[in-house]
């Protein structure tokens, strides 16, 4: 007979004190039982055949940086049950090596590569909740989700693009938990860290190239402009106070555009990247209305249009749970209300603060301060997910987990019950 779903893993349980990660356990083991994941099977899906395999592999950001993390991962990948997958954003394992009884166990619970570990395919799980908490993660036995991955322990960090803050993929070791030394996480984190520090640098002699070629362009021209690469790091300067990096819209365009910035500007090509001429735009530059997209389970990001067009930015988790918060309380917020809003702790103010001056940089006419808050001429709109308890899913801050019980509260209440939603509208 089929057995009942287990119930969420009890945070700490075998100590006085809550580890900070148990947090984010519990939560995925809801997620798994809202979506009615069986855990006896998981929900496995075909494995990508070698060819569309082979396509994602040459596509991905991490294939240059796969054998860093070989090298600094020999010691305990090439144990003789144990395993070192890496996965992309979307949990599938692209690049598996390991011991043979490793590699043997492994693929009796379909970890091989082409599988995708995504939660909502193998439960909670070392890849997969790493992709969902955008946080390195050990997670033992019995905290897995799915009954057959028990006799597994997984150790598993993410890898984030240094250009844009883009979660790339995770790097994820794994092998029976008697197996697993206890510094295993600590290991998989520093070496994550040094193959970001390696695409760190190869994007560095990238924007030296374009420093060269666009030298002599920016000495020809009378007014202030700057040289960017594709994500907006500054390559070179004239006639303004240089700045680290622009914010560029998702999908630049030659013309006029409003950068958050710098304002209205007129943007031009160059090799590997884009010539932005300050100031060359007349018309009003001011913005009237944001779209925080929020409906996706890994990826969020701001729209901001205006007179001058719209621009869209990716957003990082942090941000995104800042301007949730700021949707919210569209009266603002100030830093203490902040820090308690995210961590429990309004003393955390130097947190909020330095976030929320990378926020402002990137979203000058939209975001005021004193206190902190959208502007008060804009339109706010927050696009959430289907279901309310799927909010920001990595999220454990107060305010993100109160809001998601207090809008499954509202939605069991039925229509008719319901009273009008407060500005900003959720659709």
């Amino acid at each position: 007979m089929k057995q009942s779903p287990p119930e969420p893993p009890a945070a700490g349980r075998t100590s006085g004190t809550v580890p900070p990660s148990r947090a984010v356990i519990t939560e995925s083991w809801r997620r798994m039982l809202r979506r009615g994941l069986d855990p006896d099977v998981g929900n496995h899906r075909t494995a990508l055949a070698a060819d569309a395999l082979e396509s994602l592999r040459r596509q991905s950001p991490l294939a240059g940086i796969v054998p860093t993390l070989r090298e600094g991962l020999r010691s305990v990948a090439d144990g003789e049950r144990h395993v070192m997958a890496v996965a992309d954003a979307d949990g599938r394992v692209l690049w598996r090596t390991g011991g043979r009884s490793g590699r043997r166990t492994a693929d009796r619970v379909n970890l091989a590569e082409g599988a995708c570990w995504a939660e909502e395919s193998a439960g909670t799980n070392g890849i997969g909740t790493a992709v969902v908490a955008r946080t390195p993660l050990q997670i033992t036995s019995t905290e897995h989700f799915v009954r057959a991955h028990h006799g597994w322990t997984c150790a598993s960090a993410p890898l984030h693009d240094p250009r844009d803050g883009r979660l790339l993929g995770v790097v994820d070791i794994s092998a029976p938990a008697a197996e697993v030394h206890p510094a295993t996480l600590a290991l998989v984190t520093a070496v994550a860290r040094v193959a970001e520090g390696e695409l760190r640098a190869r994007h560095w002699q990238s924007v030296e190239r374009l420093r060269s070629t666009a030298a002599p362009v920016l000495a020809r021209l009378g007014g202030p402009a700057i040289a960017v690469d594709r994500y907006g790091w500054t390559a070179a300067v004239t006639g303004m106070a240089p700045v680290d990096r622009v914010a560029l819209p998702a999908t630049p365009q030659t013309g006029r555009v409003w950068l958050p910035s710098l304002g209205p500007c007129v943007l031009e090509p160059l090799p590997g990247g884009w010539l932005v001429r300050v100031g060359q735009a007349p018309g009003p530059a001011a913005p009237g209305r944001v779209v925080l997209e929020l409906a996706g389970p890994r990826s969020w990001s701001v729209s901001v249009s205006g007179a001058m067009g719209s621009w869209s930015h990716h957003l990082s988790p942090r941000h995104a749970e800042l301007l949730y918060v700021l949707a919210l309380h569209r009266e603002g917020r100030t830093a203490a209300q902040l820090a308690e809003a995210l961590f429990g702790d309004p003393g955390r103010t130097v947190t909020v603060r330095a976030e929320l001056s990378r926020l402002r940089r990137r979203l000058a006419g939209v975001l005021a301060h004193r206190p902190y808050r959208f502007a008060d001429h804009v339109e706010v709109e927050v696009r959430g997910p289907q279901d309310p308890l799927d909010l920001l899913p990595f999220s454990t801050a107060p305010a993100v987990l109160a809001a998601r019980r207090g809008r499954a509260a509202a939605q069991e209440v039925g229509p008719a019950s319901r009273s009008r939603p407060a500005s900003p509208e959720w659709r």
